[in-house]
Parts: structure tokens; sequence; C-alpha cells
């Protein structure tokens, strides 16, 4: 357990930097409990090929929010034992402040490289993802969200049926709202507000993750893992116009999970 708060840390650590640059104010630290649970279904359709069918649903604010259901499918292809490649879609749908459900849906492709030594296996995997959701005020959210996710992760495969893990994740926006504007201490308000597009990039998440899956069969898999997300979001709030910035603050929050998940394979 200290070893994966030490994790933690490291984690906020690297994400602090851009903290200290961006315009704004911090809010306050958040922390939340939650819990995933999964269920997936994999077809291998040709060597080194699979069809991958899933869902999911999260809890969140301390295991009492059931306010996010998403269901995937995806396809992969192993080119060898080093690298694998794939790309997929996924909707989610997902349960805003105010309680109203709002649909996402995700495009991604990711490839992935790994490096066996003994029973390690070593491996990075990068992931490129655009997330399009409807927006009220396009001046304060992307329509189109494109990140970059990179996991590294260590597996031991020495053990018959059980294969410890622990991962490290990395997520980058590229293309949030970005703006300009001046504070004035004298008025407590922005002004000379401009909007200047959608190019702002900065590290927005850092997970780490401890788990194990177990095969309990040739055909099925459990996965049982604990997390933590340190999440640090810009928040823009600005009139329907863009002409007018009211705040920019920055959320930053630790969220930790418990998971479970099932895999059939045939």
């Amino acid at each position: 357990m200290r070893t994966y708060r030490l994790i933690c840390c490291i984690a906020l650590a690297a994400a602090s930097p851009s903290l200290a640059k961006a315009q704004g104010t911090a809010n306050d630290l958040e922390t939340d409990l939650g819990a995933r649970l999964s269920i997936s279904a994999d077809k291998k359709i040709a060597k080194g090929l699979h069809l991958t069918l899933d869902g999911e649903a999260r809890l969140s604010d301390n295991f009492s929010n059931p306010g996010n259901y998403r269901a995937g499918l995806g396809i992969s292809y192993k080119l060898n034992k080093t690298f694998k490649f794939g790309a997929g879609y996924v909707f989610i749908e997902k349960k805003n402040s105010s309680g109203v459900w709002k649909p996402r849906h995700r495009f991604y492709v990711d490839g992935k490289a790994t490096i066996r030594s003994g029973d390690w296996r070593f491996s990075l995997k990068e992931r490129m993802q655009l997330t399009h959701r409807n927006v009220n005020n396009p001046f304060q959210t992307t329509p189109n969200s494109l990140s970059l996710k990179s996991r590294f992760k260590v597996a031991y495969k020495g053990l018959s049926t059980v294969t410890p893990y622990g991962y490290l994740e990395l997520r980058n926006v590229f293309n949030d709202p970005a703006c300009s504007a001046t504070w004035s201490t004298t008025s407590l308000a922005y002004g000379d507000y401009s909007f200047l597009g959608y190019g702002d990039a900065y590290l927005n998440r850092v997970r780490g993750c401890l788990g194990a899956e177990w095969k309990a069969g040739k055909r099925h898999t459990f996965d049982f893992f604990i997390l933590t997300d340190y999440c640090y979001d810009k928040n823009i709030d600005t009139n329907h116009e863009g002409t007018t910035l009211k705040s920019l603050t920055y959320d930053r929050a630790l969220k930790s999970g418990l998971g479970i998940g099932y895999q059939f394979s045939f």
C-alpha cells in the first residue's frame, strides 16, 4: 500500500508544474471513492486478429452515484510477440453535475509494444482518442476532445493462474479551449477577454493501478484491481456569445476506485 501511495504522490508532482504556469485559480483538492464493474467477450477471428465487445458501469461519490455507463466494440491485431495494434468505438452515457444524462461518442486507435524478460512482461501502450459530445457553450467546452493516453505496465507471469500487475498512465489533452484575459484587482473581474481557439494542451490525469488477473479456465478470466487518479481539469465560464470571461478555475481531484472485470474468450 505504501508503494501504491508513492506512485500517486509522484503522479501528483508530475502534474503540478502546469498549475504553476496557468492563469486562473485552483480549487481545493477533492477526494472521491468509486467502483467499476465490467464484462467483455473476446472473439478470435483469425490468427492474431480479435474482436472485443464490452460494457462497464461506474460508481462515484463514495459509491452513491451510478453516473457512468459504457459500451464498446473494438478490433485488435497482434503482429508478433512484440507489437499489437487496435481500434474501436465506445458509447458513453454520463451524468453531469446537474443530474442530466449526456451521451458521448469515442473513437480510438492504439499501439502496444511488449518486452519479455523471463516471467516478467514490460509494455508501453499509446492510445489516441477522439471524444465527441454536444456542448451548450463551445467557448467553454471542446465539442471534439483529442487526447493521448500513455500506459507503462509491468506484469508477472510466474504463477500458474494468477498474473499480478501494476501500471502508471498519463493522459494529455491537446485541444482544450484557450483564451486570453486580464484580471483586475479593482473590479475583481476579467477584462480584455479573447477566445484563442482550441489549442490548449496539458497533462490532465495521472493514474496509478495495482491488480491481478485470474484465469479461471480456458475461456474465463477475472480482473481485480485498485486505482487512483489525480485529475487536473480547466474550467472556463463565459457568456454564450464568447465575449466575457466570468471565471477561470482549475479543478483538482484525487479519485480512488475498486474494480472487478470478467472476460469470456472464444
